[in-house]
């Protein structure tokens, strides 16, 4: 008996509390509605707000706008303006294979809607969406045929028709169309010289800018003779014109043959990098690329020498616009670059893919690449609009239903269904920016759910067809009786319009013009005139004061750097305080008013390691942690156990990343190239089966999820082989003898040449002959006369 009593003395203190919070709610509430002054105003402060249009209400001192829950015991019903959010379908057909005409799908249910809503208020509905069987598919090969490319394309035209019988086991509603480019025809990008303009390499055509070989067409086997035929030309730089050529693809619909509804392939195939906007002035080129079709009849682009390349924006637009599926299949040395220029291409669905030195995997590189895009459903909108919000939640293929808008693993014929969630959080002060039409669509799709969106921001007794124009209400026709009170006409003021801006001494009437005695008259920021505030204008028409006493203003709020509240996507400001957007809070609406963003994977806020601030982890540094969820620290494990096996999995066969790693549920996995670590990233390194070590590293991004980079080429220790070492030690002491003995044979023929020579040119100088006997003399005969006394004669 005890206990049950306890119980309900306990329960009654629960409930009187909750009532005391309500009421505390509903008096913080009703103060921000009894400071409007017109119906319009005051449907927009908040849902819970609802104006009394009733004729002479001054019942008990009540306020015109008020709660509804209050209005409902003071107001006629008839004369509360509460107005309510509203959906309606204006299309909405089943979703089909096929539809009105043989090549068209309904893949997007429903197709049309008209929603109102108030300020502050979410209006659901659900948007479904399923992948048509054998629906149109359009793919264009774009071919580098720069005379690198020579031997690729032969093995293309050997690989038309197999390209096309793949493709047609996906639907039979199939064309394929073909084009080629090499780059603009003027200097530095070529050889000037008439000669190599001509002819740049052997057997080369005439250099080109593009050339549409082969519109888009249901004869697929047109398509190998097509590029046997397409000419192949030179240039002389690295880069080609790719941008050119993809520009022209896309934005020469007619031309190209693109297909309203179908699902739009654009393959580029070049073994190099790309020029963008501003090579051109290379060239002398600086007229920017007006993104135009400019294709001649024989399918030639006409302005590669008049316009610069577009950039990676304008190529961007055009592809999210148009609603193109881009596939980078470049060679081995060019993934990287563009896999980056596929990351840059958010809105679309754009991959890349490694290309075989020949080509010879092209068409298992498209299937591929097109089980990827069709695997996967992602719901966008085209909303720029940071007052509307839109959120996305769906259980994809599972029982759980998460937030999200992207669901994976889908197959043709299966149906998901995303709820979604519109809302917004204020009335934009012109009334033509509260009509809004935008889109809801699937990615790569031209199919798409048309929402218009009509913002309540204005009651119906504020209609023209229900006002008092010069109403004998509002002294005497001096304004518009409208939703029960006087709208005063240019000069007027005063609750009947009976005051005369121009007539009133500002000095003397004085009454009511201030909060008690000891207020300022207006706060300080207007005029006291006929026993009412008139607020001072601004220099910016956009900073406004207003307010019984001119006590309110939309520009005196706290800043972040430089921003009123946060900036217009964090809140605006309302009577001299911020009024946060669903999400934020504290003064400056700086603050996530959520801890969401601060649950680690373990379900625990920051980990238990740390406390939430604005959304964000404040880590206890003292005892070591850090990192986005405090998860982290210089002696902890982190994940890298949990991550092992989908790391080891995800290294597949040639060093490419394995698809099919059903262990890797949770993570996103990337392939790694730079092993250097980043703030709040882990590296991770373990030893497989065969004593080759893998690396991998990884992240949680701001949804919780995991981001994982794999190095793909593991690092295995080489066995040490005696035999070899043996043998190289031998062959290198016989190879040493060798050749030491061949540097003493080479040193002793020279020494023995030198000689030689040396006896040889002694020989030829010597001053004798070899055919005379060097010791005989001539016999010398000595005549004397025994009578002669001088010197005897010799001869």
């Amino acid at each position: 008996m005890d206990g049950n009593v306890r119980m309900f003395k306990a329960s009654h203190c629960i409930i009187t509390v909750l009532l005391i919070i309500q009421i505390i709610l509903q008096e913080v509430t009703c103060n921000n509605c009894n400071l409007k002054e017109t119906c319009g105003e005051c449907i927009a402060e908040s849902p819970l707000c609802a104006w009394c249009s009733q004729e002479n209400f001054t019942k008990n001192g009540a306020r015109r706008c008020d709660l509804l829950s209050n209005l409902e015991s003071t107001c006629n019903k008839q004369d509360i303006a509460a107005p309510v959010g509203s959906l309606e379908l204006i299309t909405d057909l089943k979703l089909s294979n096929k539809g009105a005409k043989e090549s068209e799908a309904i893949q997007i249910k429903p197709q049309e809607i008209r929603i109102r809503l108030r300020p502050n208020s979410v209006q659901k509905f659900e948007v479904q969406f399923r992948q048509a069987v054998d629906y149109p598919i359009d793919l264009y090969y774009l071919m580098d045929l720069s005379n690198s490319m020579k031997d690729d394309k032969a093995k293309l035209a050997l690989l038309g028709n197999k390209l096309a019988n793949q493709m047609q086991t996906i639907t039979n509603n199939f064309k394929l169309g073909f084009g080629s480019f090499v780059d603009k025809t003027v200097a530095p990008y070529l050889n000037a010289h008439p000669t190599m303009k001509r002819q740049p390499c052997d057997k080369c055509a005439q250099p080109y800018s593009f050339k549409n070989s082969m519109p888009l067409s249901s004869k697929t086997r047109e398509f190998a003779k097509e590029v046997e035929k397409a000419p192949v030309s030179g240039n002389i730089d690295a880069p080609e014109g790719g941008f050119d050529a993809l520009m022209q693809v896309i934005v020469c619909k007619e031309e190209i043959g693109w297909r309203n509804k179908s699902r739009k392939l654009l393959v580029l195939s070049t073994d190099n990098s790309f020029h963008f906007a501003g090579d051109g002035k290379l060239g002398g080129i600086v007229t920017p690329n007006d993104e135009k079709c400019h294709l001649d009849a024989d399918g030639f682009y006409t302005m590669g020498e008049k316009q610069d390349y577009p950039s990676v924006g304008q190529l961007n637009r055009q592809i999210r616009d148009n609603n193109i599926n881009m596939i980078f299949a470049v060679t081995k040395d060019q993934v990287s670059l563009y896999q980056k220029l596929s990351d840059r291409l958010a809105r679309t669905f754009a991959s890349t893919g490694m290309l075989e030195e020949d080509s010879s995997n092209v068409v298992d590189l498209v299937r591929q690449q097109y089980d990827k895009i069709t695997s996967s459903v992602e719901l966008i909108d085209d909303v720029k609009d940071s007052n509307i919000r839109i959120s996305y939640y769906s259980k994809c293929l599972g029982d759980k239903k998460e937030k999200t808008h992207v669901c994976n693993k889908l197959k043709v014929s299966q149906t998901v269904t995303f709820e979604v969630k519109i809302e917004y959080s204020f009335c934009p002060q012109n009334p033509l920016e509260r009509n809004r039409t935008f889109q809801i669509y699937p990615v790569g799709l031209n199919e798409y759910l048309t929402v218009h969106l009509e913002m309540i921001c204005d009651c119906d007794c504020e209609k023209p067809w229900n006002e008092e124009a010069s109403s004998p209400k509002c002294s005497s026709g001096n304004g518009t009786f409208e939703c029960g009170i006087c709208t005063c006409n240019e000069g007027r003021y005063g609750k009947k319009c009976e005051c005369d801006a121009m007539d009133s001494d500002p000095f003397l009437e004085v009454k009511g013009c201030s909060k008690d005695e000891n207020a300022t008259m207006c706060s300080g920021e207007g005029k006291c005139r006929c026993g009412r505030c008139e607020c001072d204008p601004q220099k910016n028409p956009d900073e406004k004061i207003t307010g019984t006493y001119c006590e309110c203003n939309n520009f005196r709020c706290d800043k972040v750097d430089g921003k009123l509240c946060s900036g217009p996507d964090h809140g605006v400001c309302d009577c001299g305080k911020c009024k946060c957007l669903k999400g934020w809070t504290n003064d400056d609406c700086s603050c996530r008013n959520t801890n969401e963003t601060c649950i680690a994977p373990n379900g625990e806020v920051c980990n238990g390691q740390g406390v939430c601030v604005c959304g964000s982890c404040r880590c206890n540094t003292g005892e070591g942690f850090y990192g986005t969820y405090c998860d982290d620290c210089s002696t902890c494990p982190g994940m890298c156990q949990e991550l092992k096996e989908c790391a080891d999995c995800s290294i597949g066969k040639h060093n490419v990343l394995n698809p099919n790693c059903t262990i890797c549920y949770l993570a996103t996995v990337y392939e790694l190239e730079n092993t250097k670590v980043k703030e709040n990233e882990k590296l991770c390194s373990f030893e497989d089966n065969n004593k080759c070590q893998f690396t991998f590293k990884y992240i949680f991004d701001e949804n919780n999820g995991i981001k994982m980079w794999v190095k793909l080429h593991r690092e295995c220790a080489t066995p040490v082989d005696i035999v070899a070492i043996v043998s190289g030690v031998v062959g290198a002491v016989v190879a040493t003898g060798l050749f030491l003995l061949m540097l003493w044979k080479a040193l002793t023929v020279i020494h023995d040449r030198r000689e030689w020579a040396k006896f040889e040119k002694e020989r030829l100088m010597s001053k004798w002959n070899q055919g005379q006997n060097p010791l005989y003399k001539e016999v010398e005969t000595t005549y004397q006369n025994p009578a002669y006394g001088g010197t005897p004669a010799v001869s």
